[in-house]
């Protein structure tokens, strides 16, 4: 039987593409979006979510094992960015962020467990990032949320190992998608004290995104994964130095790594 796959935010960027390419694999594939009327022409169904709301949530998984009677895989993929000085970020937008790229991801989970654990069986991806990894300049919230979904997936392997249900991280590096255009950007600010260095920042990292990876590598990634009998805790995608970086922090002593950093940014 064709597994059935519930992708959150997979209307667009990463999440789309992942569907896509599954689809072309056989498997059944639902995507989600919080206006799914400007998705008609999906190449699978578009269902209504808003990670933020528990409702919306309990709705979508409910329809999706209403029509197929079950659900093989979740990949929580929805996912906003953020920018700014941490200083000058309004506290409404830093506890916003972690509520779709944190909180939604852990409702998700608990919502589609107890189906898993009737199936005993399921795989539950969390697309984090290679930002979660370090604390970027500028970026602080969003690596600090997705780091927290990073370790929060290693306790939940360790809860869900006797009830067969798998669970690991993706973290992707730049790729190629429209996430810059639906970050929040803090506004740089004329009489800030930050505003050359975060409007210097800021356009490296919106260089960063335009020139990124093709998102089909992350799509093969996934399938990758779906396929393996025992997942690993972690996987990271994208460009040599992206993933890279990650051993270079484990290995440089703190300061030598932030300063590469800072070096890296033009701080």
């Amino acid at each position: 039987m064709s597994k059935v796959v519930l992708i959150t935010g997979g209307s667009s960027g990463i999440g789309k593409s992942i569907g896509e390419f599954l689809i072309l694999k056989g498997f059944i594939v639902y995507g989600t979006s919080r206006n799914p009327d400007n998705y008609k022409d999906s190449k699978f169904p578009i269902l209504t979510l808003d990670v933020k709301d528990l409702h919306s949530i309990k709705q979508c998984v409910k329809t999706v094992i209403e029509k197929e009677g079950c659900l093989d895989v979740l990949i929580n993929n929805a996912g906003a960015g953020i920018t700014g000085p941490i200083e000058e970020i309004p506290e409404a937008e830093i506890k916003a962020n972690f509520e779709t790229n944190f909180f939604g991801p852990i409702n998700m989970i608990k919502t589609v467990l107890p189906q898993m654990r009737t199936q005993h069986d399921g795989l539950i991806i969390n697309i984090t990032s290679i930002a979660g990894y370090m604390g970027l300049p500028y970026r602080g919230i969003y690596s600090a949320n997705k780091a927290a979904l990073e370790i929060l997936t290693e306790a939940f392997r360790m809860e869900l190992k006797g009830f067969n249900i798998k669970m690991t991280n993706v973290a992707p590096g730049d790729f190629a998608t429209n996430i810059a255009a639906g970050r929040f950007h803090a506004p740089v600010l004329k009489n800030s004290p930050y505003k050359k260095p975060y409007g210097d920042t800021l356009q490296v990292m919106n260089t960063h995104v335009d020139s990124g990876s093709n998102p089909n590598m992350m799509a093969e990634a996934v399938f990758k994964i779906i396929n393996t009998k025992n997942p690993k805790v972690h996987y990271k995608i994208g460009a040599f130095m992206q993933k890279f970086s990650i051993v270079l922090k484990r290995i440089l002593p703190d300061t030598v790594y932030e300063k590469m950093l800072l070096n890296h940014y033009k701080l």
